[in-house]
């Protein structure tokens, strides 16, 4: 992707977490299982925490100072899955199959955008937030190969 400045990318990044939170509402509000709806809230919710952190960058310094990376194991489910579009009433394993497609591009572009700046607080903010996006990434690969696994595959 090609950004002219950093303010293009912050505006970019806060449009995704949008509608990723935006996603995984509409998901939760037609899950059955409780606790896929619950785990779909709490997507939602973490999404908005990440647009929280993009908007307000400059009032969010000290959270991303203190912010402890550490090492997210890819379980690379999601790297042999087609990209799908979302259509309500889709079956569960399709849900999960499209929200891993989502995050992993989430976290490429985060770790694409670490190659955008050199500013060293900017750096860290887009690492967390891959990190985060990493997190995303693998309970819903987990959640995926479960349910597999409870259909007998």
């Amino acid at each position: 992707m090609n950004f002219e400045s950093l303010e293009e990318i912050l505006n970019y990044a806060i449009e995704k977490e949008k509608e990723a939170a935006e996603f995984y509402l509409e998901i939760s509000r037609q899950e059955p299982f409780a606790g896929a709806k619950q785990t779909f809230e709490e997507f939602a919710a973490q999404e908005r925490k990440h647009q929280a952190l993009l908007e307000d960058f400059e009032g969010n310094k000290e959270k991303i100072a203190a912010y402890k990376l550490k090492w997210i194991p890819d379980i690379k489910r999601s790297d042999y899955m087609v990209d799908m579009t979302y259509e309500k009433g889709m079956h569960y394993a399709d849900i999960l199959r499209l929200a891993m497609k989502r995050e992993e591009k989430a976290l490429l572009l985060y770790n694409e955008m670490q190659t955008k700046t050199q500013d060293e607080d900017y750096l860290k903010l887009f690492k967390i937030l891959a990190q985060e996006e990493a997190k995303h990434k693998r309970t819903l690969e987990t959640m995926y190969d479960d349910y597999m696994a409870e259909q007998g595959d």
